[in-house]
C-alpha cells in the first residue's frame, strides 16, 4: 500500500472514530480537566502499569503532592514512598528532576510546546504528544502500543512495530493527518486499544467503530498483527534475601547504591547465590548479630524488563540490632521506607 493510501485509510477513521469516543470515553481521575500536570503525572504512572492500579496511586499522589511546585520541593524518599508498589522507580526521579526544570527555568507554569516538553527528564515523544495535544491543542500525535496496534491492523501491516524505524513511519503518517480535535483523536486511538483492539488476537471486531476500514479484519489476520519480535533476552540473578527480625520486633534495612537499578530505595539484605543455612550463620556472626533463629521461607521471583530476580527467602530472628543496619518498625515499613515490591515477596513481621 502507498504511503498516499495509507493515509487515507487512516483520515477515514478519523469521523467514526471521534463520534465512537465521544459516547464511549471512559471517566479517570485525570481526565476531569486538561491540566498538563495531571495529564503529566497520569501519562508516567501508566507507562508500564495498569488504568486500575494507577488509579488509586494517582489519587494518593495528587493528594500529597497537588502541583508541579510541591513535586520540585519533596524529597526523594517521600517521593520514591508515593510511587512504592508502582516500579521502574526511574520514572518518579525524572519527574523530579523535570518538576525542577519547570520551577527554574520556566518560573513554574508547564511549557506548552512539544519540543520544549521533549527537552524535560523522562518526557519523550510519546508523553509530550499527549500533553501537547490534550492539554495545548498542537497537532501533534502521541503514538504508544495501543496506537501502534490499531493502525498495524487498520493498515494490514506486517512490519515488526517494536522496531524504532515502523514507530517513525506510523508517527509520521499520523502527522499527515492530524485533525482540529488532536488531543481527542489521540486519547481515541488509545481508548479504542485499550478497550477494543485488544492484544493477543483477541479484539472485539464486532464493536469496533472502524471495522469496515480495517485490513486486518477484512483478511482474518487479527491474530497476526501486530507483528512484534523482540531482539532483547532477559538475564536471570539468583539471590538469598534475609529477613531479619530483631527481638525488639525491628526489621534490618539497608539503602541501595543512588546508581543502577532501583536506585535510591531501601532493602532487605541479601547475598549472591542461594546460600545455605551453615554460610548464613557465619555471615550474621561476622554482622554482629545474635541468632535466635533461622529458617527458610521459600522461594519467589520478580520480574524487570531486562533482568529477572529468583530469590531463596530466609527468616532470621535476632537477639540485638546491629550497627550494620538499619532497623524500620512495621509503621516505619509503612510509612516512611520506600521497599521495592520484589523484597515484599516475603512476609514482613
Amino acid at each position: 500500500m502507498s504511503e498516499g493510501n495509507m493515509q487515507e485509510r487512516i483520515q477515514s477513521c478519523i469521523s467514526p472514530l471521534l463520534e465512537w469516543f465521544i459516547q464511549n470515553r471512559r471517566m479517570f481521575p485525570w481526565r476531569q480537566d486538561k491540566d498538563p500536570y495531571h495529564v503529566w503525572v497520569s501519562e508516567i504512572m501508566l507507562q508500564q502499569t495498569r488504568i486500575e492500579a494507577a488509579k488509586e496511586y494517582y489519587i494518593r499522589f495528587m493528594k500529597e503532592l497537588p502541583d508541579v511546585q510541591s513535586l520540585c520541593d519533596v524529597s526523594q524518599e517521600k517521593l520514591l514512598k508515593l510511587w512504592e508498589g508502582l516500579g521502574y522507580y526511574s520514572r518518579a526521579k525524572n519527574l523530579h528532576k523535570a518538576a525542577k526544570a519547570i520551577v527554574e527555568q520556566y518560573s513554574g507554569h508547564f511549557p506548552d510546546h512539544y519540543r520544549d516538553l521533549l527537552k524535560l527528564s523522562g518526557i519523550g515523544e510519546y508523553t509530550a504528544g499527549a500533553i501537547a495535544s490534550i492539554c495545548f491543542g498542537e497537532k501533534v500525535p502521541a503514538v504508544d502500543g495501543n496506537v501502534l496496534r490499531v493502525l498495524s491492523r487498520i493498515l494490514g501491516s506486517d512490519k515488526n512495530v517494536l522496531l524504532p524505524e515502523v514507530k517513525k513511519e506510523m508517527t509520521a503518517l499520523l502527522c499527515a493527518v492530524m485533525p482540529e480535535e488532536a488531543g481527542d483523536f489521540n486519547e481515541a486511538l488509545m481508548e479504542l486499544g485499550e478497550t477494543v483492539c485488544l492484544p493477543n488476537g483477541a479484539p472485539d471486531c464486532d464493536h469496533c467503530p472502524l471495522q469496515k476500514f480495517c485490513i486486518a479484519y477484512e483478511k482474518d489476520l487479527t491474530k497476526e498483527l501486530p507483528v512484534r519480535i523482540k531482539k532483547q533476552t532477559r538475564t536471570t540473578e539468583y539471590m538469598t534475601v534475609l529477613l531479619i527480625v530483631s527481638s525488639q520486633g525491628h526489621i534490618a534495612l539497608e539503602k541501595r547504591t543512588e546508581k543502577g537499578l532501583l536506585s535510591g530505595m531501601y532493602q532487605l539484605p541479601n547475598l549472591s547465590g542461594r546460600a545455605e543455612i551453615d554460610s548464613i550463620a557465619v555471615i550474621l556472626e561476622q554482622w554482629h548479630l545474635k541468632v535466635l533463629s533461622i529458617e527458610e521461607l521459600g522461594e519467589a521471583k520478580h520480574i524487570f524488563t531486562h533482568k529477572e530476580w529468583q530469590m531463596k527467602g530466609v527468616r532470621v530472628v535476632t537477639e540485638n540490632e546491629s550497627e550494620c543496619f538499619l532497623w524500620a518498625s512495621k509503621e516505619d515499613l509503612h510509612k516512611k521506607y520506600p521497599l521495592p515490591t520484589a523484597f515484599r515477596h516475603f512476609n514482613l513481621i
